[in-house]
């Protein structure tokens, strides 16, 4: 019995490393980076697995320290509700290439309070601006339903400190005359610096 014992322990763990190897890999865990800026620090947690594209492109921009010096320059609506815009503004020296559009039908993330989501014109064509989201806009999200462009934006991170900021930055006087189409009377008086964006442990 003793030995039976023995030679089921001896081929049990020889098995083990093939076992422990079919086990599936653990999910990337979320990337902190923290936005230190004018008005504070913004922490934010961006979401690798659920939105590897849009996540991995705003990582490059962090990594490359090419929203260092840019600004929150836009923000609509007032109190706690609406959105502020910011990043690259369109810079050529700052852009990278334009990525693959992901939409929350697919990521499973919405426009939530604290979400951050990629700004951009057609689908496709998102680069190196982003917003922050105050309250909860679905109307944001992905509708494949609809007609016409129902492909949202990427949500593709969420602030897990530092909304205080946010708020303030929306609450921020804003230019009548500066913008051009619907962002006239959104750009901010005085833009809010991006000092460093900068990834923590």
């Amino acid at each position: 019995m003793i030995r039976q014992f023995a030679l089921f322990l001896a081929a049990f763990f020889c098995l083990a490393p093939a076992l422990a190897q079919d086990a599936p890999a653990a999910p990337p865990a979320d990337v902190r980076v923290a936005l230190d800026t004018s008005a504070g620090r913004i922490l934010i947690a961006v979401h690798v697995a659920r939105a590897p594209v849009t996540a991995a492109n705003f990582l490059h921009y962090v990594d490359q320290k090419r929203l260092d010096g840019t600004s929150f320059y836009r923000s609509v609506g007032s109190a706690d509700y609406g959105f502020v815009q910011g990043g690259a503004q369109n810079d050529p020296r700052r852009l990278l290439p334009p990525i693959k559009h992901e939409p929350t039908s697919q990521t499973g993330l919405t426009h939530d309070d604290g979400a951050l989501s990629m700004a951009r014109y057609a689908p496709g064509s998102a680069t190196g601006d982003f917003f922050i989201v105050l309250g909860k806009m679905p109307g944001m999200d992905a509708h494949p339903e609809a007609a016409g462009d129902n492909q949202g934006f990427a949500v593709f991170a969420h602030v897990v400190e530092g909304m205080d900021v946010v708020k303030a930055i929306l609450a921020a006087p804003k230019s009548p005359t500066a913008g051009e189409g619907v962002m006239k009377g959104q750009m901010l008086e005085q833009p809010v610096k991006i000092l460093t964006a900068r990834r923590i442990p």
